[in-house]
Formats: C-alpha cells, structure tokens, sequence
C-alpha cells in the first residue's frame, strides 16, 4: 500500500537541505507521495528508509527528457488515467522523420522549414518539438551524414531509429552532450541497444509487438542498469494500437506495474498514408502517446494537432490567461476608444482579433479576472466596478487618451453606474453582447 505524504516525511533525513530542488523535506514528501519525484533526488536518505520507501520511490510512468541546446522535451510522469481527475502534466512531443536515404540538403531544407513554423493560439507559441533520423540505408557513414544534416538545420532534440547498434553509434557520437532516444530494443539486440544507451546515456525504446514480450524486455533491461525507457507496443490497426495503450497505463497507474510504467513511443509515420497518420497522430495524442514520429508536414495539420494537444494538456484548474494590461491596437492615437475584457485568452483574442479586423484604432483594457471570461468572472465578483477602476489607474489609462470614455462588454452593463461612482467624471459606454458586433458598433460610434 502507497505510503501517504506525513509516512514518508517520517522516513526523510528532516534536514530541509533544499539539494533535492525543494524547500523542506515535507514538500519533497508530499511530492513523492504524488509520484511526482523519485527518492533519488534526496542525497541524504538512508538505506533502511529506501527499502520502505520503494513503493513510493518512483513515478507510476517514469520521467523521460531529451535535450540539446537550448531545447528540452519531458514526456512522462503522469498519475491519472483521465485529466478530469487531475491534470495531465508533461505533453506529447511532435518529432518529424527524416531518413538517411535522402539528399543531405534536401534533409537541411526540409528541417530548416518543419524547425520554422511557429503559430501563436491563445498567447501561446505553438512549435514542433523535434526531428527523428531513421537508418534506411543500412550504413553508419550515411547514417552519420544525415544526422549532421539534421544538425544544420535545427537545434531541437533526436530520436534515432534503426535496428543496428553499430550504425546508431555513428550517429550517436555527433551528438556530444545531448540527451537522445534511440530507438529499438527488441528481443534479439535488447543486450548490445542497451549497452549503447548506457554508453552515450540516452534514453532507449524498447519494441515488442505483444503486451507480454514488453513486460518481459523491460525488467531484463532495468536489470541492466538502463532505467529510461520508453516502450512502442508495435499495432497493427488502430483498434490494437489504442487497445494497447490503455492497457499499458492502466496497468502502470492503476496497479503500479512496473514494467509498463513509462512513456510510450507513437509512429504515425508507419501509416503510409498522409491522412491515415494525421488519424493516428490524433489517436496518440487523446489516449497516451509520448513521443509521436510523423513523416508529412503541412502547416494546416500539425496546427490542428497543436491546438487539440494544447486543450488536453490544459490544467484544467488553471485557465489560460493572458497578462492585464493596456493594449495598443492598430496604432491608435489619444483620441481612439478604450475598450474593457477580461484576461481569459479566448475572451481576449476574440475582442482583440475583432477590432483589429475592422481596421479601427483603439485601446483595449485588459482586466486582471483571474482568467475567466466576461460573465463567469462577473458572477464570480472578479470583474466588477472597483476591479476595472483599480486596472484603469494601475495602467495610466488617463496619461494615453486626450478623452475620458470606456467602453464596457454588453454582458456587464449593469454595473456601468457602478464603475461611474469609481471614476468620476469618466463617461460609461456600454459596448455589444458578442465580439463579432465589435466593429459595427465602433464604426457606428465613431
């Protein structure tokens, strides 16, 4: 049975030493209780506390981190099945294959434009997260090429697919100082992919195509000395490769078994067919992907898988938000109107988006509501008269227009005589319901 938190604070050193990142053992306690950390980042631990600790030593899906300069990818960690019951803490990773059988500049190109894209949702910078180089060819020379072409054009973290360990080698080893995956171990070269992840400490996949062989490989690797794992139950259908998932974390979270207690390698790319991948990829992002490999890169794709990783991987408890402040919008001058949200991002790019749209100057105050939306945040007394007055006066309103009028949403226009109490000698506007009659009515009142 887990031990609670207060259990494992009675079994730490209590010297508050802060070396294992955190401010007293309490909080490390109650972390490792969440199967948020493991015990080995107490320096100080004893022996005897380790082995009562072993059942809460350890994450039930342990933490995975590919690094370069200055990119990092964690996958991993995760303690619940579904986000509702929680939250989900580390997202997906979008890798994008190239192979060594490619033109070496053509492979620089490709990298240098999938490396490039960029979109910016909800305040938001949305980006792929790195590339993986598969061993077609067969020769480690080649191989080797192609890594150095992938180098040229992206920093981003690697994965490295290919069956020979003596041809990973050759990628591997211009690649100093990164933290890579490599992928795979099977049951015919588990010994020497082992000894080769060890070597340069990398992360390394284990594949199997039956549940049974992965649970079987991963227990003879750890044996090893190699704990970073991430494992690809091989599917065959879209029904075994989701049936295959769930079972894996389930089984690691719900009955703490070990040998599928790690992140899990998704290869859309394997599908052939461009939509088929964009399915699976999809597939892998709702039900328990780690690390997704993909092979066709169109803009329009990859948003959408952007956007639907992004939702899932919201904390719930916690809404997107952005920073309050006074917005500036199509360079407006003192004399352009001054319009009132709130910092829930949709609500803010939904008014901001808007009047830029309709080609109008203007200022947009943007009120600290907690990140809730207009009448959530109203109903929850986080957007009142006094909010709105402290905002204007915190952000020096008066000092940038020549006039003294703000416009209010439509939704709250009961509290304008309110907010005319708290600013006095300011004239209330009451603006419209919904976003999308923002230009109109500006139009109109200008």
């Amino acid at each position: 049975m887990a031990l609670s938190g207060i259990e494992i604070y009675k079994l730490l050193p209590k010297t508050n030493c802060k070396e294992c990142g955190f401010p007293t053992c309490m909080a490390f306690g109650l972390k490792l209780a969440a199967k948020q950390v493991e015990l080995s980042a107490c320096p100080y631990v004893s022996d005897e506390a380790k082995a009562q600790l072993a059942a809460s030593s350890e994450p039930p899906v342990r933490l995975i981190s590919l690094k370069s300069d200055g990119h990092k990818v964690e996958v991993g960690n995760e303690v619940v099945l579904f986000r509702h019951e929680k939250t989900f803490y580390n997202k997906p990773g979008f890798f994008y294959l190239v192979r060594d059988t490619e033109d070496t500049a053509a492979i620089t190109a490709r990298v240098k434009e999938i490396d490039a894209y960029s979109v910016n949702y909800v305040g938001i910078d949305l980006t792929v997260d790195g590339f993986a180089v598969k061993a077609d060819a067969g020769d480690g020379a080649a191989f080797a090429k192609a890594v150095e072409a992938v180098r040229a054009g992206t920093t981003r973290p690697l994965i490295l697919i290919g069956g020979s360990p003596e041809v990973l080698r050759s990628g591997l080893e211009k690649l100093a100082g990164e933290s890579v995956l490599i992928s795979a171990a099977t049951s015919d070269n588990w010994e020497a992919m082992t000894a080769l992840a060890k070597e340069f400490k990398a992360s390394l996949v284990v594949e199997a195509e039956s549940l049974e062989q992965l649970s079987e490989l991963t227990p003879k690797i750890k044996e090893k000395g190699q704990a970073d794992l991430v494992l690809n139950p091989v599917g065959q259908s879209f029904n075994d490769s989701l049936l295959k998932n769930v079972v894996m974390r389930k089984m690691a979270l719900a009955k703490n078994f070990r040998p599928f207690g790690f992140p899990i390698l998704s290869t859309p790319y394997q599908m052939g067919d461009p939509a088929l991948e964009v399915a699976m990829a999809t597939q892998a992002v709702a039900k328990y992907g780690g690390f997704i490999v993909m092979e066709n890169f169109s803009p329009e794709t990859i948003y959408a898988l952007l956007v639907l990783r992004e939702n899932i991987f919201t904390d719930p408890q916690k809404p997107i938000q952005v920073q309050a402040g006074l917005y500036e919008i199509n360079d407006p001058s003192p004399e352009a109107p001054v319009l009132v949200t709130t910092n829930f991002s949709i609500t803010y790019f939904s008014v901001a988006n808007e009047v830029e749209s309709s080609g109008l100057p203007g200022w947009l105050l943007v009120a600290d509501a907690e990140g809730m939306s207009v009448l959530t945040a109203w109903a929850a007394g986080n957007f009142d008269a006094e909010r709105i007055a402290k905002d204007v006066k915190r952000f020096d309103v008066e000092s940038k227009i020549s006039h003294k009028r703000i416009i209010l949403p439509g939704h709250v226009a009961v509290i304008s005589g309110e907010l005319e109490e708290e600013l006095p000698g300011w004239e209330i506007k009451v603006g419209p319901r919904e976003a999308v009659d923002i230009p109109a009515y500006l139009k109109q009142a200008l």
